[in-house]
């Protein structure tokens, strides 16, 4: 089902899932949400229906188990953009090699190749088209 056609009855009934979530607000939030689904295999759980501007206030994404949230700017009621800095998304994987091609083949950069780091897991980060920067790790298979 496309995300812009969703109806919206299933807002209240969407567990949040993790103990951290982390909330983006991108320029493109439902665009965001739909490479999300082909870059992680984000699942788009619940939103507020996009406003004349094409802009929504809330989105509810799965990714690997938990939930990620996500808006757009509104800086027409003191939201405005800020360019993301000083954090990465971390997503911890099993098939490290799995995500990482669909990731890469979705159009994420890459900003330092997958590689055995020192604590021992393969590691490796990338940045999206909408300048969030992500990371995947995921344990050595002996």
């Amino acid at each position: 089902m496309n995300a812009t056609t969703q109806t919206n009855e299933n807002q209240a009934q969407t567990p949040v899932r993790g103990g951290l979530v982390a909330y983006l607000q991108v320029d493109g939030a439902m665009k965001a949400a739909e490479f999300y689904k082909d870059a992680f295999g984000a699942t788009i759980e619940s939103f507020h229906p996009l406003d004349e501007q094409g802009r929504t206030m809330h989105i509810h994404l799965y990714i690997n188990g938990s939930s990620l949230m996500l808006d757009d700017p509104y800086p027409d009621y003191g939201y405005p953009l800020e360019k993301p800095q000083a954090f990465t998304m971390l997503l911890p994987v099993d098939d490290i090699d799995f995500w990482w091609k669909r990731a890469v083949d979705a159009g994420l950069t890459v900003t330092m190749d997958l590689q055995v780091m020192f604590w021992g897991d393969r590691y490796g980060q990338l940045r999206d088209p909408f300048g969030v920067s992500w990371a995947m790790n995921a344990p050595v298979k002996g």
